[in-house]
């Protein structure tokens, strides 16, 4: 079987495809998933270098985001509602590989339009940006929000979810070819460089003056878009893509009666598992109204490739989700398509 296969602690680059991995053995809640497509995140790179907070024990495959069929030859564990042959997307230890041992538990069947490349990015980016959207921030229809990394794999996402919500969506990215990815495939209302100076100026006029209601923030950048929020408004805090983990100037906080909340959605499974199936279920709804959309980056690498896939990764020079393609899907046509 072909993996990827992390014996010792090192950046992708330095790890080679094997062609001889041991196949996975499923166990309990576990079925056999034969993998078509993979979903690429900053955390592969840090898990592949011992930096990440899930570090599993040597040797292990990398890779946690998939779509693909359930194997012939996989067992059905009791209480299972999935059969050998269906489509499902999820999330295991091991997916940047032909087969994947993986929880039913966690798992969601994929929607027939679906295409494998496009399911491979479903499982963390939506219900995360599904969940800091309406759970944590509660954002309301006319309600102006400013998403930043809007291009990225979340940023896009939330997007395409806020405008689905109703709310005035300003996308903030830092080229102008990702602020036009934030336009044409997020369907941003405006589009603002935030590494220009005081770009903040320009999303108070945008505003009238009023400022956003909502910061939705995968970068770590609260600190700036403090300078452009409304009274009463609430930030997000998703994630650190920028490397840095922000401090706070908590008297702005105070003095614009704003709240500030973060989003862990993999927490979810363990804190508040009842919130899961309400999430999927309401993403799904959207889905298949097609009012929303994942947006798979333009260069589809193959598994040998994965190397390739990481680096523009961590370079910074994808948008929406990259991915991976482990296997063809000879019965489908359907692509994410740009």
């Amino acid at each position: 079987m072909r993996a990827f296969v992390i014996n010792k602690y090192a950046h992708p680059s330095l790890v080679h495809l094997s062609t001889d991995a041991p196949e996975p053995r499923p166990a309990g809640d576990e079925l056999l998933v034969e993998v078509y497509s993979a979903g690429l995140n900053f955390f592969d790179i840090l898990q592949a270098q011992g930096k990440y907070q899930n570090q599993p024990p040597f040797p292990f495959v990398l890779g946690s985001e998939y779509a693909g069929r359930i194997a012939a030859d996989s067992p059905v564990p009791e209480g299972c509602p999935f059969k050998p042959g269906d489509r499902v997307f999820g999330y295991a230890q091991g997916v940047f590989a032909d087969r994947v041992a993986a929880s039913w538990k966690v798992m969601v069947p994929l929607p027939k339009s679906m295409s494998y490349d496009q399911g491979a990015g479903l499982h963390i980016t939506w219900p995360t940006s599904y969940e800091a959207l309406v759970g944590r921030a509660e954002l309301k229809a006319g309600e102006w929000i400013l998403v930043t990394a809007a291009a990225g794999g979340v940023g896009i996402a939330a997007v395409q979810l806020a405008k689905a919500l109703g709310a005035k969506v300003i996308a903030a990215a830092g080229s102008p070819s990702k602020m036009e990815v934030a336009k044409r495939y997020g369907g941003a209302d405006y589009v603002v460089d935030y590494t220009a100076p005081n770009w903040q100026k320009e999303v108070m006029a945008i505003t009238k003056g009023k400022g956003v209601d909502v910061v939705y923030d995968p970068v770590g950048r609260i600190r700036d878009c403090l300078k452009c929020i409304a009274w009463k408004g609430r930030a997000v805090v998703v994630g650190f893509a920028g490397g840095q983990i922000e401090k706070l100037p908590l008297n702005l906080v105070l003095l614009k009666n704003i709240a500030v909340t973060g989003i862990h959605w993999g927490a979810y499974a363990k804190l508040e598992p009842q919130r899961i199936p309400v999430v999927w279920k309401e993403l799904l709804k959207l889905f298949e109204s097609e009012r929303v959309k994942p947006v798979v980056y333009s260069e589809v690498y193959p598994l040998e490739n994965l190397v390739d896939g990481l680096r523009a990764l961590e370079e910074r020079r994808t948008w929406g989700k990259a991915v991976i393609r482990v296997r063809e899907d000879a019965e489908s046509t359907v692509r994410a398509k740009l």
